[in-house]
């Protein structure tokens, strides 16, 4: 019998942040896939189900807002907790994260143990 380890899938346009994230979660046992745009990591969390989605707001063509829509509009994905993670650190952004259905939300910069925790708490239910 083949174990799958929880899967997180991230979505972010900088190269250096998805970098930086994986670093932060190598320690954890998990698989980690990454996108650098919404549609693609709308389609690849459609492909793959992940059990936790890290997700920019700021992304090329869809944002991440969109795509927070399309996740919980979707029946296979509707249940996928979602970590929003941006650089917009007002108040109203953190509210419309919620109203959307993130499950949790973090500002960038971030510290790589909160991330980690974070993660860890959404990979546990």
């Amino acid at each position: 019998m083949v174990i799958v380890s929880s899967r997180v899938l991230v979505i972010e346009d900088s190269a250096s942040v998805r970098r930086l994230i994986e670093v932060c979660l190598r320690v954890l046992d998990i698989e980690l896939t990454a996108a650098e745009d919404g549609l693609r990591g709308l389609e690849v969390a459609r492909e793959i189900i992940p059990d936790v989605i890290v997700l920019d707001v700021g992304l090329p063509g869809m944002d991440g807002w969109e795509v927070l829509r399309h996740l919980r509009g979707g029946d296979g994905t509707r249940d996928i907790r979602v970590l929003v993670l941006t650089a917009h650190a007002q108040p109203e952004v953190a509210e419309q994260a919620a109203e959307g259905g993130a499950d949790d939300f973090m500002t960038k910069p971030f510290r790589p143990m909160e991330l980690r925790e974070r993660i860890e708490k959404l990979l546990a239910g």
